[in-house]
């Protein structure tokens, strides 16, 4: 690296297209005046990172379908990883510092913030919210620091969104439990040392860390993807794996355990996929000033501006919208529909932005050189990922109603 991204961070230089969307935004929203100087301060470290890291390469990684594992280590070093978990190396961040770190993450790409979100708020949560003092201990340092990976197995591949209906069993054996089944797109089982595995048992939906090279694991990359080509998410299969009962989660009785993970990931989507709506944002305006055509710049055209400004407002309303739920779980009193309200409302208009975006770029807008059509496909991806829009939809028309439509 030629310079630390722990260092204090300034703003990207306004000459970068790729954050006239950031500079452009800040000016006419003043965001920054409602954060704290701690906030801010996470937000500009996670900028630098992704601007001096992972933009540099990233159109080429998407191509070539390459994830740089070297970005692992760098990434605990800054205090990513984990962050908003306190204690075992951690860095004890807020809330709304953890979803900043999240938007300028995934300005550069989805992938990157998946790969903070499954490390942290999927597979680092579930074992502080619920492994023993033994379990936090041995893996929390060690992931938070990048030195182990982990994933967080839950979706099969028949039924993702209904995992109570789980196929994958774990059976009582002794001292051990032997597990076997099988789960599909799971993010990182490939390069994890740690598998955070969700099972069925007599007692109902119970918890495992399994180590990956427990014998009876394996897990495949999936291929042929056309979003998140820059990330890893597999196959796994599960033959007859053997682990301690010192392995199960102690703390993990039931899908509440895999829920409030899910949750966790699901807050950190609604702030991430800002940045991507903010990159589109950029990458527009810039074209805009600086396309001409019919004696003119394209910006000036009502057309235009009608499109950028609805952009604006999409994107200054989703933001308001993470850092009201960011205080809100700052004080302990984020509800789960809440997190729905922002993943179904922040993932529709950050595709909708990327679209628009598209379209103010004209046919240049499919080309690899601006990042529109890769943030539009990994938001897809986003969509379907932590709940549907239909899931979230339900979960919300509960919460009006009181009526489950779910079956």
């Amino acid at each position: 690296m030629t310079e630390n991204p722990t260092a204090p961070a300034s703003d990207a230089p306004a000459s970068d297209a790729r954050y006239v969307g950031a500079d452009a935004l800040e000016a006419v929203f003043d965001f920054d005046a409602l954060l704290s100087p701690e906030e801010r301060d996470w937000q500009l470290r996670a900028r630098r990172f992704a601007q001096q890291r992972i933009l540099p390469t990233i159109e080429d990684d998407f191509e070539n379908k390459h994830f740089r594992t070297e970005f692992i280590r760098e990434l605990g070093a800054a205090g990513f990883l984990g962050m908003h978990i306190s204690g075992y190396g951690c860095a004890g961040a807020s809330a709304v510092s953890y979803g900043l770190a999240c938007l300028e993450l995934e300005a550069a790409d989805s992938g990157w913030r998946t790969f903070v979100s499954v490390q942290g708020s999927l597979a680092m949560s579930a074992i502080a919210k619920f492994g023993s003092e033994e379990q936090k201990t041995q893996w929390l340092p060690r992931m938070a620091t990048g030195e182990v990976v982990g994933c967080f197995a839950l979706t099969e591949p028949t039924g993702g969104s209904d995992p109570a209906a789980m196929d994958t069993r774990a059976v009582r054996d002794g001292d051990d439990w032997v597990i076997s089944g099988s789960k599909r797109w799971i993010g990182l089982a490939s390069i994890a040392g740690v598998a955070v595995v969700w099972a069925q048992t007599e007692e109902g939906v119970r918890g495992f860390l399994v180590p990956t090279d427990t014998a009876g694991f394996t897990a495949t990359p999936i291929d042929g993807k056309l979003a998140m080509r820059a990330s890893i998410q597999c196959d796994i299969v599960l033959d007859g794996v053997r682990v301690p009962e010192s392995s199960r989660l102690p703390g993990a009785i039931g899908l509440r355990g895999p829920f409030s993970c899910l949750n966790e990931a699901r807050y950190g989507i609604v702030w991430g996929v800002m940045g991507a709506a903010r990159s589109c944002f950029g990458a527009a305006l810039e074209r805009a000033r600086t396309r001409s055509v019919f004696g003119g710049p394209i910006g000036r055209f009502q057309l235009i501006q009608d499109k950028l400004a609805d952009m604006l407002l999409e994107y200054e309303k989703g933001c308001l919208l993470a850092l009201h739920l960011g205080r809100l779980k700052d004080r302990g009193a984020l509800d789960p529909a809440q997190i729905s309200v922002g993943k179904l409302n922040n993932v529709r208009e950050a595709i909708a932005i990327a679209s628009a975006a598209r379209s103010i770029l004209g046919g240049d807008g499919v080309t690899s050189e601006f990042p529109v059509m890769r943030h539009a496909a990994n938001l897809e991806a986003v969509r379907t990922y932590e709940g549907t829009d239909e899931i979230h939809t339900l979960i919300l028309g509960r919460a009006l109603t009181g009526e489950p439509a779910f079956s």
